[in-house]
């Protein structure tokens, strides 16, 4: 069991007990790497380190390769690469997400199940009640159409509610949406969400995470997963929420972030537009209809899809733009045959797979490009020609 590989360091410290974001990112400014943590005298991580953490890491130097962290961690790598299900994303890979890099304690990790290239794409949150009126589902569904439509991918946390209404409103205009979960990637919360959770990766979007594999659903993640949400978009939207509630955490995360709130007003009766009128009254913009939020964001949505064109794997591309909210690319010999492999029938992804021969992870970046160009479309989990 070789310990010397690239990820287990890193994968290590993020496993260890009481060991979140802020200490992992203490430990390398005080150490420089991961690996070099590791090989730290316990005297020298005291001061950063909770006794847990300590305790632990005692006992794995004295039994490296057997130790029982040795064997979860060996585990995620075996499940881990670009052949895999489940890829990862280290802070310093090109794929990681700019804007998620710019806040306070980024993730240093990232799990991602689904489409990877979907987390370039410009983002807009959609949050709000687990408990919404019908009102309140409806316009997080309607907003999250309208605006997918427009180019932006929608994100969300997959809960009940608020969440699920923004992600299948994105999937019904055919759009990307990403699940940032409270639980590990392989740990589909609420279970009545797998469905959907299945529904976003097969049409090209993806869940992520930053908790290790296997982790469940504890109450202190979701808060902490909620900057995550607010850091991967250019603004956050709250449809319905209550005073006290987790939306309004994303709501004040996405302001310290530098980002823009947005909150649709309510009846003075419900109890669920508080919320969203306390974050008006502390500078939100008020929104009526989707359009406000493209009238205000326009311009960083235009500047997001060029930076995209620098981080999608684009080597046969030559050219991406998106003029009038539209993406243009230039066929290369690979769209020239997935295009024909497509035809005006509906076919599903694995036809394509065959009839192409393609690596699956090409094969889903350049449906993904076809389809933001308008030029195929998704139909549950099928593709057709425009």
């Amino acid at each position: 069991m070789n310990t010397e590989h690239p990820l287990f360091a890193s994968l290590f410290l993020q496993r260890l007990p009481e060991t979140g974001a802020g200490i992992y990112w203490r430990l390398l400014d005080a150490f420089g790497s991961a690996e070099k943590t590791l090989e730290a005298p316990l005297a020298h991580l005291q001061t950063i380190l909770k006794p847990a953490a300590l305790d632990v890491l005692k006992s794995f130097y004295q039994s490296t390769h057997s130790h029982p962290l040795t064997q979860l961690v060996f585990a995620d790598i075996d499940r881990i690469g670009d052949q895999s299900e489940i890829r990862l994303l280290k802070f310093e890979d090109a794929a990681y997400p700019e804007l998620l890099r710019q806040i306070t304690n980024p993730p240093p990790l990232l799990f991602v199940r689904g489409n990877v290239n979907c987390l370039a794409l410009p983002q807009i949150a959609i949050v709000g009640s687990r408990n919404p009126s019908a009102g309140g589902c409806e316009n997080a569904e309607k907003f999250a159409q309208y605006l997918a439509k427009q180019g932006f991918a929608i994100t969300s946390g997959l809960a009940l509610g608020v969440d699920g209404a923004a992600h299948r409103g994105a999937l019904s205009a055919w759009g990307k949406t990403i699940a940032v979960m409270g639980t590990a990637v392989d740990r589909i919360y609420p279970a009545r969400h797998r469905a959907l959770a299945q529904d976003i990766i097969e049409k090209g979007g993806a869940l992520i995470s930053e908790f290790p594999l296997g982790t469940g659903s504890y109450a202190g993640n979701f808060p902490q997963r909620n900057r995550i949400i607010s850091g991967l978009s250019l603004g956050t939207l709250v449809v319905e929420a209550a005073v006290q509630s987790g939306s309004l955490i994303t709501a004040k995360q996405a302001l310290e972030q530098n980002r823009e709130v947005f909150a649709i007003p309510g009846s003075i009766h419900n109890p669920l537009a508080k919320g969203c009128h306390q974050l008006i009254r502390q500078g939100a913009t008020l929104v009526e209809s989707a359009q406000d939020i493209l009238d205000q964001l326009n311009g960083m949505l235009s500047f997001k899809w060029q930076e995209a064109q620098q981080t999608l794997d684009l080597s046969e591309q030559k050219e991406i733009s998106q003029p009038d909210n539209k993406l243009h690319i230039t066929n290369s010999p690979e769209t020239d045959i997935l295009i024909s492999a497509i035809g005006y029938d509906p076919v599903t992804l694995d036809a394509l797979v065959e009839r192409t021969q393609m690596p699956i992870n090409q094969l889903i970046t350049q449906l993904t490009l076809l389809e933001l160009a308008g030029k195929i479309e998704s139909l549950g989990g099928s593709y057709q020609r425009c």
